[in-house]
C-alpha cells in the first residue's frame, strides 16, 4: 500500500477510498467515503509486529466496510489485541459486538474512560463485560509492542468520558470529535493555503475557491461541544503535545505544525459554543 500523504494529492478525488490509506508509520485509515452524508467517520488501525489496535471502530452499518479494510491491510481479526473508544456515541461504538465476535481473542482489551464504560456495556453481552478496561486503571497509557499510546482525558469535549489518544512515535493525535467537521465537501486530507492564515471573510476566498472548510469546522464545534470552557480545557491539554498529525473521528486529517496551531487558535477563540449560544 502506498501512503496517500496530503502532499501527493491533486484534488478531492485523487485519494482512493476503496482500500486502507496510510497516515503515518503503522497507522491506517480504514473507513469509507459516504457520498450523501455530512458526517464522515474515520476509524484508524494501528499495526505493529503482527498485532493491531482499532480506534473508534464505527457504527454497526460501518462494520462490513471497516472489516474489509482491515483484511486489506493484511490483518486477521484474531491479531487485533485492543479496541479503543474515545467516547460512547453509537457512530463509533455500534459495531463493538461484531468486532468482539469476529476477533475471537480471549485476551482482547476494550479501552474507554470510566465514565463511558457504563454506556459501552449496553453495546455488548454481559459475558463480555470483562473485556472492558478503563484508561484510569491502565495509568492512561497502553504499551503496544514497545509503542506506548497515551490516553489524555478531555472531559465534556464532547462527553463526560471523552479522551484523545497520542502516539509519540509518529506524533499523531487521534482527536475524537475535536477538530472534526460536518460537511458534504469532504476529503480525507485537508491543508490550508498561505492566504487562509490571514483571511477573515469565509464567504469570499482570496484564492477564488468555491468552498472554505473552516466555517464547517467551527460550526461543528459550536454544535457538538457543550461549552467554550470545556473546549478550551481540552485544547489546553492538547497544546502541550508535539503534534505532526491530527486524526479526528469526523472530518479531515490535518498535518503540519502551522496548520495545527492555526486550528487550535481558531477553536480557542470560538464563542457561542454549546450552552453559551442560549445564555
Amino acid at each position: 500500500m502506498r501512503s496517500e500523504k496530503r502532499v501527493d494529492m491533486e484534488g478531492p478525488s485523487s485519494a482512493r477510498y476503496d482500500r486502507p490509506i496510510k497516515i503515518a508509520e503503522g497507522i491506517y485509515w480504514v473507513g469509507s467515503r459516504g457520498e450523501v452524508t455530512t458526517l464522515h467517520c474515520n476509524p484508524y488501525l494501528l499495526i505493529r509486529d503482527g498485532e493491531a489496535i482499532l480506534i473508534d471502530g464505527g457504527s454497526r452499518m460501518d462494520f462490513p466496510t471497516v472489516m474489509m479494510r482491515i483484511l486489506q491491510a493484511g490483518i486477521d481479526p484474531k491479531q487485533i489485541v485492543a479496541l479503543i473508544y474515545q467516547h460512547s456515541d453509537p457512530d463509533l461504538c455500534g459495531s463493538m459486538p461484531n468486532l468482539i465476535g469476529i476477533c475471537e481473542n480471549p485476551n482482547l482489551k476494550i479501552f474507554s474512560e470510566e465514565a463511558s464504560n457504563l454506556f459501552l456495556s449496553f453495546y455488548i453481552h454481559r459475558g463480555d463485560y470483562g473485556l472492558l478496561h478503563s484508561i484510569e486503571e491502565s495509568g492512561h497509557r497502553f504499551l503496544f509492542r514497545g509503542r506506548t499510546l497515551h490516553f489524555i482525558p478531555t472531559p465534556y469535549s464532547h462527553t463526560a468520558g471523552s479522551f484523545v489518544t497520542y502516539d509519540p512515535l509518529t506524533k499523531t493525535l487521534f482527536s475524537s470529535d475535536l477538530f472534526g467537521s460536518l460537511s458534504t465537501e469532504w476529503d480525507l486530507f485537508l491543508e490550508f493555503d498561505e492566504a487562509c492564515f490571514a483571511c477573515e471573510d469565509y464567504d469570499h476566498c482570496p484564492r477564488g475557491k468555491a468552498y472554505c472548510p473552516l466555517p464547517d469546522i467551527l460550526n461543528f464545534h459550536r454544535q457538538v461541544m457543550p461549552s467554550a470552557k470545556a473546549l478550551r480545557h481540552a485544547l489546553d491539554r492538547i497544546k502541550r503535545l508535539e503534534i505532526e498529525w491530527v486524526a479526528p473521528q469526523h472530518g479531515s486529517i490535518f498535518s503540519g505544525k502551522r496548520d495545527i496551531s492555526f486550528l487550535i487558535e481558531k477553536l480557542y477563540a470560538l464563542e457561542r459554543v454549546g450552552i453559551d449560544r442560549i445564555f
